[in-house]
């Protein structure tokens, strides 16, 4: 019996080493075909003057949908920042939802609402709107007091009231660059078949913020932070550019992320029945598209940058990627119908299996495998070839793929100009799997079963606001 049960654990072992694997072998190849994307997208930026293209009449206007709750903190600020994106014909449309701080009068001191009348252009179902304001001093900024129905029906609320064309979703605690509307943009410009573009998103934390912008990039002081620096450029330069490199991007961050606005009425809006809206309203555009024969695109562009504020205590971080997991999870299952299917092309081929199979179900597997790696060895029952070939792709090939991501970073745009900034990204590269990783994935994990328990709820997310 008991030889038996170690012979179980001798294949899982294997199918776990299998695992780390295929997860760091489609890590690679993803790096591989984002750097050959970025090196492209760095000769189209030297063959056209984007600015030029759009300050000569051709840039669609834009509407700015940031929908809020308890935001008091940074409201003030994100608001700055956004009225002073350089763009030509935009407008900052500001959903609260139903806050129970003082998120409204800190917008009403700074910026004279008042009452105005806006007619809805759309009839996506969402709580009822109180009141909708607009400024005395910034005629582009619009406020709609709303009663709670989470980020999905204040987003929806917004696209409502949105008269343009295309629309930009944020989180309304993200501070965005002046050019990163000039940026994202670029995509509708060059293909008429463009729905959806997503940007990059950065830490904030330790940086300085001088009226609503990011003026000294700094590293926080808080390792926790550190590490999700990291884990954004990973995510980012070296996952989300290489899927969109092969047309099968699956997620569009909802802290910023610009949409054809008939597109994502046509589909139905965003759900308020998940808490990975983001996640699951560009998965339902591939669906509805692909099943009703609609040439479409969904990209990515990798320097428009939208600054956000990271979780620096555990408790924090614990619900949000418990959340996130939850999330991905509803999207999948809701989609199951993607998997393999090759009615929806790569996205159904390629980037589907691999959420499906690596990101939604590979946490629980590696958390097992941690597990039966360990009682392996205190039992004396593992070969050092085996300790030695998990050790290399379990720790020391995700440590090569995370310096990867960093060396992204500075072959592309040096975000991090001081040199003891980039020699710590290369130190939490190699540290990040001895602790960070492993915690990381028993979150993930917490978040599968919130998932199969049908747990809605948000958590609550903590704000400091930014460093001025």
């Amino acid at each position: 019996m008991i030889e038996s049960m170690w012979r179980l654990i001798g294949v899982f072992n294997y199918v776990v080493l299998g695992y780390f694997v295929l997860l760091n072998l489609v890590y690679l190849g993803t790096s591989v075909f984002a750097l050959g994307a970025l090196r492209r997208y760095a000769m189209r930026l030297k063959s056209l003057d984007i600015t030029d293209l759009i300050t000569s009449g051709g840039a669609p206007s834009i509407s700015l949908i940031a929908p809020a709750y308890n935001e008091g903190p940074t409201c003030v600020e994100s608001v700055r920042s956004l009225l002073k994106i350089e763009y030509p014909d935009f407008e900052v449309i500001f959903v609260n939802d139903g806050s129970k701080d003082d998120t409204v009068e800190r917008l009403q001191s700074a910026y004279q609402l008042e009452p105005a009348n806006r007619i809805p252009t759309a009839s996506v179902p969402t709580a009822r709107v109180r009141q909708v304001y607009r400024s005395r001093t910034q005629p582009s900024l619009w406020v709609i007091d709303k009663e709670n129905g989470g980020k999905a029906d204040a987003l929806n609320a917004g696209l409502n009231y949105c008269y343009t064309s295309t629309f930009c979703a944020m989180d309304a605690d993200s501070l965005l660059e002046p050019e990163s509307l000039i940026r994202i943009v670029r995509p509708f410009l060059e293909d008429a078949n463009t729905i959806a573009a997503g940007g990059i998103l950065r830490i904030a934390n330790g940086c300085r913020v001088e009226q609503g912008r990011v003026v000294e990039v700094r590293l926080p002081k808080s390792l926790l932070a550190r590490f999700q620096v990291l884990e954004y450029l990973r995510v980012f330069l070296a996952g989300r550019m290489g899927w969109a490199s092969l047309d099968a991007s699956l997620i569009v961050s909802g802290a910023f992320g610009m949409f054809s606005r008939s597109a994502v009425v046509s589909a139905g809006g965003y759900a308020t029945d998940t808490v990975g809206e983001d996640m699951e309203l560009v998965v339902r555009l591939h669906r509805h598209h692909r099943e009703a024969g609609i040439p479409y695109k969904i990209q990515f562009v990798p320097d428009p940058v939208a600054w956000t504020e990271c979780p620096e205590s555990l408790a924090v971080l614990a619900r949000q990627r418990d959340r996130w997991q939850r999330g991905l999870w509803q999207s999948l299952t809701r989609h199951a119908r993607m998997l393999l299917n090759p009615k929806y092309g790569r996205a159904g081929l390629l980037a589907f299996p691999y959420f499906f199979f690596l990101e939604m179900l590979g946490p629980l597997i590696e958390l097992l495998g941690y597990a039966s790696f360990i009682a392996t060895v205190l039992a004396g029952r593992a070969d050092w070839w085996f300790v030695a070939a998990f050790f290399a792709v379990a720790i020391v090939l995700g440590g090569v793929l995370s310096l990867a991501a960093v060396a992204l970073e500075e072959l592309s745009f040096r975000r991090y100009p001081r040199m003891s900034d980039l020699m710590q990204l290369f130190g939490l590269a190699a540290l990040e799997n001895f602790g960070y990783r492993q915690i990381n994935t028993w979150w993930r994990v917490k978040g599968t079963f919130s998932a199969l328990r049908g747990v809605q709820s948000w958590g609550r997310m903590t704000r400091k606001g930014f460093q001025t």
